[in-house]
């Protein structure tokens, strides 16, 4: 079943072309990974995809239903991009149970579960703003997978964290995959693409190239 697809996509900002003539399909249930430097597209990409910006042409379908026409947002996302929005002034538990009532899809067990995948404990006091980078980025990976969405957007997922963090994230996604989520990763940790992705995807300069196009 193919979970993306985007139609001749571009973004232009300022008159700057930021996203060029993308066309792109992805199956369900696959992780794909995005590499390529800074400022090469990766994240307007994912902005696209999960419905934060809006393309100046082109079309983005997500499990057939189009970006901006049949949905306004994907309706089973889970995502990191760039920094997730949490509250200071709240602990751990507290952050994601206030974004869980957004939809009510999930109870306050399914909450702790989330929170202990990811190697916190959910019964930690501690308010998000005395939380270590490494600590937001793992809080950061339970609210995406918390409600067990069909499509996860992961910008970074490994960004801050040690080598047993990368290491139990890693695992998670992969688990994610079996239960047939959809993953889309962007990292500048070529091994998490590596060992990860089905396919992978390298961006330059805006445009979209198959890893096996430019030769890995």
């Amino acid at each position: 079943m193919e979970a993306i697809r985007l139609v001749n996509l571009n973004k232009v900002i300022r008159k700057h072309p930021i996203l060029k003539d993308i066309n792109l399909s992805l199956d369900k249930g696959k992780i794909y990974g995005f590499f390529g430097r800074n400022g090469s597209g990766k994240t307007m990409l994912f902005r696209a995809i999960s419905g934060l910006i809006k393309p100046t042409s082109g079309e983005v379908y997500i499990f057939g239903k189009k970006l901006g026409s049949d949905i306004s947002f994907p309706e089973s996302l889970g995502i990191i991009i760039e920094s997730v929005g949490f509250w200071p002034q709240f602990t751990g538990f507290e952050n994601l149970k206030i974004l869980a009532s957004i939809k009510s899809k999930i109870s306050g067990e399914q909450i702790t579960k989330a929170i202990k995948k990811v190697g916190l404990d959910p019964e930690d006091k501690r308010l998000y703003s005395k939380y270590s980078l490494g600590m937001k980025q793992r809080l950061g990976i339970a609210q995406a997978i918390m409600e067990e969405p069909d499509l996860i957007i992961l910008d970074e997922p490994t960004s801050s964290l040690d080598e047993e963090g990368v290491q139990l994230i890693r695992q998670i996604l992969i688990e994610e995959k079996k239960r047939g989520a959809t993953i889309l990763i962007s990292s500048h940790n070529k091994e998490d693409i590596d060992f990860l992705s089905d396919e992978k995807f390298k961006m330059d300069n805006g445009r979209l190239y198959h890893s096996q196009d430019r030769g890995g």
